[in-house]
């Protein structure tokens, strides 16, 4: 064997396969390179975004950004909002703590009482339980559970409170002919802010009313509303009603009157007046009225009239004796 055929590679030799892959272009062996790095899911040339690594078989798990603790008012709708990350193949249900009574199953409705039901959009992340016309014994807790195994779920507070509004003052008002009216009104625990609220004379609206002197303010933000009428008369007495719109009504009767007694009775003689009537009663009864409780009664109304400079209550009083006597 001459030394040139000795130094001829063997195929299949190791030489030899060295010796063909250096024939392979440079340009392909990078190509060849990308390629794996792009399969391999390596981040070599920026980041990988985190859906990337997420696959069919993750976990479910609760977004806690919803509000945990809710609070609706008596015939306003509520909504409990429950938000499942990688839900997959699983099962939403909502649960009332108490009984653990099964209300749905995914948009299912599970209970007779058909003003619990389920609401989901396609393709959401969110589960939202909604209760029409709530009443304050459904308050309590309310719980969002997936179907994993173990099962896992997340609790909400539902408090359901009756909102009613409130006029400031008395009941019953008395307002001299000439003077304004001003009346105050308060929508009390109501969670949000009424959209509205009318001021009402019996049926009638006095919001949009066409007589002048009238004025209506009212402060969202604050729940409240002021009925402002300049110069009443006697025209302008009656029943005034306030009516927020996610509160109970509240009412006052307004009288509008000329003359000074009964705005003296506004102001502080009322227990004075109220002996006073007391006494006129049962002097219309057979048995005569004692003398010294006349007298006792008759001081107290002086009293109170001089103390408020009322010359009318004071003349009406010396009256009141002359009729006894």
């Amino acid at each position: 064997m001459s030394p040139k055929e000795y130094q001829r590679p063997v195929k299949g030799s190791g030489t030899g396969t060295a010796m063909g892959m250096s024939c392979v272009p440079l340009w392909l062996w990078q190509l060849l390179l990308l390629l794996l790095l792009d399969c391999g899911g390596m981040a070599v040339f920026g980041e990988v975004p985190p859906h990337y690594w997420e696959t069919p078989y993750s976990q479910p798990y609760f977004d806690n950004s919803s509000r945990r603790e809710v609070t609706a008012t008596v015939g306003q709708a509520a909504l409990l909002h429950c938000r499942v990350r990688n839900l997959g193949d699983r099962a939403v249900s909502w649960i009332r703590k108490r009984d653990l009574h099964i209300l749905t199953v995914g948009i299912l409705t599970y209970t007779n009482d058909q003003r619990f039901q389920s609401l989901h959009s396609e393709g959401s992340d969110e589960w939202t339980l909604r209760i029409s016309s709530p009443q304050p014994r459904d308050s309590g807790t309310y719980e969002c559970q997936v179907s994993t195994e173990p099962k896992i779920s997340q609790g909400f507070r539902l408090n359901v409170v009756v909102s009613r509004a409130k006029i400031l003052g008395n009941a019953e008002l008395f307002i001299k002919s000439g003077s304004d009216i001003n009346l105050t009104c308060l929508a009390m625990q109501s969670p949000v802010p009424p959209s509205f609220i009318y001021w009402y004379k019996g049926k009638r609206v006095m919001n949009y009313s066409q007589r002048g002197g009238i004025n209506v303010i009212t402060e969202r933000s604050t729940r409240t509303s002021k009925l402002l009428i300049a110069k009443a008369t006697p025209a302008d007495s009656g029943n005034y009603t306030c009516s927020p719109s996610s509160s109970d009504s509240a009412s006052v009767v307004v009288h509008v009157i000329n003359g000074e007694h009964p705005a003296a009775m506004q102001h502080g003689n009322s227990s004075a007046s109220c002996l006073l009537r007391r006494l006129r009663l049962r002097h219309t009864s057979a048995v005569p009225l004692p003398l010294p409780l006349v007298a006792i009664a008759t001081t107290m109304w002086l009293l109170a009239a001089a103390v408020s400079c009322n010359w009318s209550n004071i003349a009406a009083g010396l009256l009141n004796v002359c009729s006894w006597s």
